[in-house]
C-alpha cells in the first residue's frame, strides 16, 4: 500500500509539471494555433473513452498491475514524444498516447488499493491517495512555473521529460509491488467474463444508480472548475486572472488541509448521506458563486465569494474521496473490481467531456441560467444519493458494520446476490 501512494504522489507530480501549461504550449510555444491546442484538449478526452472499457477487462484477465505498468510506459512514451513533437500530427498522436496511459492508471491504481485494502481500511486508503494527488499536482505546477519559459521551448521540453522520468519511476517502483491473492466468499459470482460481467454490472441497480449519480458530481464540479465556473468568474464577477489562480489554489489548499479531518468525520456516517450532505455544500457554493456574479457588492466581496465557491467545492471533494470510491469497489463481484472501476471512470470521463461543452458557454454568456442550472443540479446530487441509500445494504452503506472487504449485495428488493468490492 505505501508502495501505491508512492506511485499515486508520483504520477501526480509529473502531471502537474504538464497539465496547467499544455494549451500555452501548443498554441503559443509551438506556435501551432489555438484550434490545435483545443484539438489536444479533447484528444485527451476522447482517448479515454476509447481505451477504459478495454482496460477494465484486461485488469479482470491480467490483474490491475501489468496493465498498470503497460499504461505508465504508454504515458511516459507520450509525454516525452509531446515535448518534442513540432507539427500538428506529431502533438495529436502524442496526446493520444499521454492521454490513454494517464486514463488507464486510474482504474488500475484504485484496483490495487482495493486488493491491498480491507474494509476497515479502505476509506482511509482512498483518501490517503486523493491527498497525494492533489498535493503532488500542487507541488508539481509550482515548480514547473518556476521552470518554464514562453519564449523557450527547451524548457517545455525539460517539462515534458519530468513527467515522463516520474512515469519511469513509477515503472520502477510498482515493479517491486507483490500483489496479495483477493479475498473470497463462497457462492461469490466469479465474474471473469468480460461480456457477462458488463450485463451483470448493468443489472445491478445500485451500481446504475451510482454511475448516474457519479456523472452528475462530476459534471457539476470538476467539469466546471476549469470552463465555465472561471469564465463565469472573469465574465460575471469581475475577477483577475491572479484571483482566479487564487480560487483554485484555495481549492487544493482545502482539500490537503481538510482531508484528514474530515475522514474522520464521515467515516462512521453512511456513505449515502455524505454523498447527500456534499450536494447541499455545493448548492451553497453556487449560491456564493451567484453573489460573486449578480450581487450588487463590492470588487473585493465578490471575489471573496467567488474564491469561497472553489474553497467549498474542495471540502465537498474531501467528503468524497472516503466514500464514493470504496463505494465502488463494495459493489463490484468478486474478481470484477477492474472492470467496475473502469466502468466508473468511463463515467467520469463522460462528464468531463461534457461538464466543459455545456458549462463554457453558459458560464460566459448566460450567467443567471449558468448559475441556476447547476444549483439544481446540486440538489440533484442530494436526492440521488438518497435514492441509492435505499438500494444499499446496510454493510455497504455503513461498512464499519461488516469484517470483511467481499460484502453481501443485494439486488435490491427482487433478486438477491453477493457482490463485493471495487473502489
Amino acid at each position: 500500500m505505501r508502495r501505491i501512494h508512492v506511485g499515486n504522489a508520483l504520477s501526480a507530480f509529473g502531471l502537474g509539471f504538464t497539465v496547467p501549461y499544455l494549451y500555452v504550449y501548443v498554441a503559443q510555444v509551438r506556435g501551432l494555433g489555438a484550434m490545435t491546442a483545443g484539438l489536444v484538449l479533447a484528444v485527451f478526452a476522447v482517448a479515454a473513452l476509447v481505451v477504459l472499457p478495454f482496460a477494465g477487462r484486461a485488469i479482470v484477465r491480467r490483474g490491475p498491475l501489468p496493465v498498470l505498468l503497460a499504461a505508465l510506459v504508454t504515458a511516459a512514451l507520450g509525454a516525452l514524444s509531446l515535448g518534442l513533437a513540432g507539427t500538428a500530427t506529431a502533438v495529436l498522436v502524442s496526446a493520444a498516447a499521454l492521454g490513454a496511459g494517464q486514463a488507464v492508471m486510474q482504474p488500475a491504481l484504485a484496483t490495487m488499493i482495493v486488493d491491498c485494502s480491507s474494509a476497515e481500511t479502505r476509506s482511509r486508503a482512498f483518501a490517503t491517495q486523493f491527498f497525494l494527488q492533489n498535493l503532488g499536482l500542487g507541488v508539481g505546477g509550482l515548480i514547473g512555473g518556476h521552470l518554464v519559459d514562453t519564449t523557450s521551448v527547451s524548457s517545455f521540453t525539460l517539462l515534458f521529460a519530468i513527467e515522463a522520468a516520474m512515469f519511469l519511476l513509477l515503472v520502477v517502483v510498482m515493479a517491486t509491488v507483490r500483489m496479495p491473492h483477493a479475498p473470497r466468499v463462497d457462492g461469490a459470482p466469479a465474474g471473469r467474463s468480460a461480456k457477462g460481467g458488463w450485463k451483470q454490472m448493468l443489472q445491478n441497480r445500485a451500481m446504475v444508480q451510482l454511475c448516474v449519480l457519479g456523472f452528475v458530481l462530476f459534471f457539476a464540479c470538476y467539469g466546471q472548475f476549469e470552463s465555465g465556473l472561471s469564465a463565469y468568474g472573469v465574465e460575471a464577477a469581475g475577477v483577475s486572472t491572479s484571483a482566479l489562480g487564487t480560487a483554485l489554489a484555495a481549492n487544493t489548499a482545502m482539500i490537503v488541509v481538510a482531508q484528514f479531518a474530515v475522514l474522520k468525520f464521515v467515516e462512521r456516517r453512511r456513505r449515502s448521506r455524505v454523498i447527500a450532505a456534499v450536494g447541499l455544500i455545493w448548492a451553497v457554493a453556487w449560491v456564493a458563486a451567484g453573489y460573486a456574479g449578480l450581487g450588487h457588492g463590492s470588487q473585493e466581496m465578490a471575489t471573496a465569494a467567488f474564491i469561497s465557491t472553489y474553497a467549498l467545492f474542495g471540502l465537498g471533494e474531501a467528503m468524497l474521496s472516503p466514500t464514493v470510491a470504496p463505494l465502488v469497489a463494495d459493489l463490484a463481484p468478486s474478481g470484477m473490481a477492474g472492470q467496475y472501476n473502469s466502468a466508473f471512470a468511463l463515467v467520469k470521463q463522460l462528464a468531463l467531456a461534457v461538464g466543459p461543452a455545456v458549462g463554457g458557454p453558459m458560464g460566459a454568456a448566460l450567467h443567471g441560467p449558468y448559475v441556476v442550472t447547476f444549483l439544481l443540479f446540486s440538489l440533484g446530487i442530494t436526492y440521488l444519493a438518497v435514492r441509492l441509500g435505499r438500494q444499499l445494504t446496510a454493510v455497504q452503506d455503513q461498512p464499519w458494520l461488516g469484517k470483511s472487504r467481499v460484502v453481501a449485495q443485494g439486488a435490491p428488493a427482487s433478486a438477491a446476490g453477493t457482490s463485493r468490492a471495487h473502489a
